[in-house]
């Protein structure tokens, strides 16, 4: 792999010098344009000894180099397929040719190609100890638009994952197997996760089974609190190693912070008796360690086996949810110095919301007549309560992420649904499993309403009630300020 000038320099130098050079050359594209980078991710691994052994990405080339195919899509009104490349070599995806090909029809994502030339590309998992949904006990694949994203200005397209979705390649070239090194780092989407076992990226089984534990090393995004978790709510970057999510020594409660980015750049490496887990906001900074130490008790040596997922756990569990960008992994334990330039290129990439700005996490949503808060009553889980206003306080029951998905989302898995699918004046404004349904789907309007997709209608506080206890309905838009309303942090 060619090291480039002013990144060999960066090596000699140190690791500020290999950030610094990561930053001068690595960001690809930016002002709107698809110019190609002189260096990206996995360039820089090559760079610091540790090279891509596979390259994921919906997004953009992760080789300064790369001009092939990104994915492929297969549409549904002919089954006919096509590959998805970028605008120029070591750029952004050419969305335009996706949205040419599935115009007036749906696509799915059917390939996610491997860029580091060993052909460890990604398709349809195949049934393991849980089968998937589809045919045979395969899982599904996913919607090829149901995640739009920008990157340096220019429109792509991520993988959303929900629970029966799964990608896998279990005849792999290059992966570690065994107690090998290596690295592994995934872009995700910060607000879309739920708490079940997994949406994981990384090194499995190859045989879909769970029959022992350390035979897996995946990069883990959610809020599972199954086996180990940090403070809060989550989510949080942890490490499925089988029979287990880790993010510390051993697994159980540890006191990692929630992480709120809307984009999170998650990374794991390990090597003998020793593993890491790192991570960032996508979008700016640095990466946090959140964890460097020994291999958990039972987990040292490692019993890796080579195969690569994406969206569920090594048994074929397919529960998780998640929208993934792109990923890597490697051979050999990178250095921190070398993770440090892979963040400060995927910050300067320029990953953004699909429609611009950057939407806040865990706000309110403040009645503009009332002063009062759209509430889940009594901090109730379960599908069905109709939400209402009450009096604002720090609750997880009050707090919702605006996604990419145009989804209201609370607690993380769950979201704002007009029951029964209704359009009709009056239909309960409720709580429900996150599906990406139109039913619940959101436009937060400069105007301050809030309309369902689906319906067109207002978000209204019932009656124009300012009570607490006001149930929250659908209601034809009509200016007034019982349908006005305002995120607040």
């Amino acid at each position: 792999m060619k090291v480039f000038g002013s990144l060999r320099r960066a090596l000699a130098a140190g690791a500020s010098g290999l950030v610094a050079a990561a930053c001068l050359v690595g960001g690809g594209v930016g002002g709107g344009t698809a110019q190609a980078a002189a260096s990206q991710p996995c360039d820089i691994y090559a760079a610091g000894g540790t090279p891509c052994v596979a390259a994921h990405s919906t997004t953009r080339a992760l080789y300064g180099s790369y001009n092939g195919p990104l994915y492929q899509v297969r549409r549904a009104s002919d089954n006919a397929t096509r590959d998805i490349g970028v605008l120029s070599a070591g750029g952004v995806a050419n969305a335009a040719t996706q949205d040419s090909f599935c115009a007036g029809t749906t696509c799915l994502i059917t390939i996610i190609y491997d860029q580091s030339g060993r052909n460890n590309r990604l398709t349809q998992a195949p049934p393991g100890y849980w089968k998937g949904p589809a045919a045979g006990g395969w899982d599904n694949l996913a919607d090829a638009t149901a995640a739009p994203i920008t990157i340096g200005g220019q429109k792509a397209y991520g993988v959303r994952v929900e629970p029966g979705t799964g990608y896998r390649n279990n005849n792999t070239n290059g992966v570690a197997t065994g107690d090998q090194p290596e690295g592994i780092y995934a872009v995700v989407d910060g607000t879309h996760y739920n708490q079940w076992c997994c949406f994981d990226y990384g090194n499995a089984q190859t045989d879909g089974q769970a029959d022992a534990p350390a035979i897996m090393e995946t990069v883990y995004f959610g809020a599972d609190k199954q086996w180990g978790y940090g403070a809060g709510a989550g989510p949080w970057i942890m490490a499925d190693l089988e029979w287990g999510l880790f993010s510390g020594v051993n697994a159980g409660y540890n006191n990692l912070a929630s992480i709120n980015h809307r984009f999170v750049t998650a990374m794991v490496k390990g090597e003998p008796n020793h593993w890491a887990i790192r991570g960032a906001d996508a979008q700016s900074g640095g990466l946090t360690t959140y964890f460097d130490g020994r291999r958990p008790n039972g987990y040292n040596p490692m019993k890796k086996e080579g195969a690569i997922l994406l969206g569920i756990g090594g048994d074929n569990s397919v529960s998780g949810r998640g929208t993934f960008f792109e990923g890597v992994l490697t051979s050999g334990y990178p250095t921190a110095a070398t993770e440090d330039a892979v963040q400060a290129n995927i910050a300067a990439a320029g990953y953004a919301p699909a429609g611009g700005g950057n939407p806040q996490q865990g706000v309110q949503i403040v009645g503009g007549q009332s002063g009062r808060c759209v509430d889940v009553p009594n901090s109730s889980t379960a599908n069905g309560t109709q939400v209402q206003l009450w009096d604002c306080w720090s609750g997880t029951n009050q707090r919702f992420t605006y996604t990419s998905g145009k989804s209201l989302q609370v607690y993380g898995n769950k979201c704002l649904d007009a029951y029964g699918q209704g359009t009709a004046n009056g239909t309960q404004v409720i709580i429900w499993d996150c599906n990406g349904q139109t039913n619940q789907q959101w436009n937060v309007n400069s105007n301050g309403t809030i309309t369902g997709v689906q319906s067109g209608l207002c978000l209204d506080a019932n009656a124009a009630g300012t009570a607490n206890g006001t149930k929250l309905i659908l209601w034809a838009c009509n200016g007034g300020n019982n349908q006005k309303w305002s995120l607040r942090s």
